[in-house]
């Protein structure tokens, strides 16, 4: 089963490269309505695990162990990956994050079909604990 997963997210990884560097893409905003989607699911350690493991498997070759936007992947890319740590990613709605993630854009690609929608809110909630913590 994760010979599966990893033989699909390598594909995938083969053809955003490819796209990547033959377009351009500008600063990705999602619209107005997405603020308007609601996390209802409650984050818990289970949940969290779970988001983790999906993390690290889908998102952290272009994302990075920490989520900071630095991973194996990001160097071939046009676009640098989001740094889920820093402030503008975690100021944006868990609406915001879900649509982007589910949607996708140059050169992320959708998740919608790949994860439930349980899991890309509970992938919403992970990254919430990526977030930096401030500095005394």
């Amino acid at each position: 089963m994760q010979l599966k997963y990893l033989i699909i997210f390598i594909c995938w990884l083969f053809t955003s490269l490819h796209v990547s560097a033959q377009t351009k893409g500008e600063k990705f905003e999602p619209p107005k309505e997405a603020d308007n989607l609601k996390n209802l699911i409650t984050p818990d350690a289970a949940s969290l695990k779970e988001a983790k493991t999906i993390y690290t498997g889908y998102c952290t070759p272009c994302h990075g162990d920490k989520g900071e936007g630095n991973g194996i992947a990001a160097a071939g890319l046009s676009i640098k990956p989001a740094d889920h740590t820093s402030v503008a990613v975690q100021n944006q709605t868990d609406g915001a994050l879900f649509w982007e993630m589910t949607t996708g854009h140059n050169p992320m690609p959708s998740y919608k079909l790949m994860f439930t929608e349980k899991q890309r809110w509970e992938l919403v909630n992970y990254i919430r604990t990526l977030a930096k913590k401030p500095k005394h």
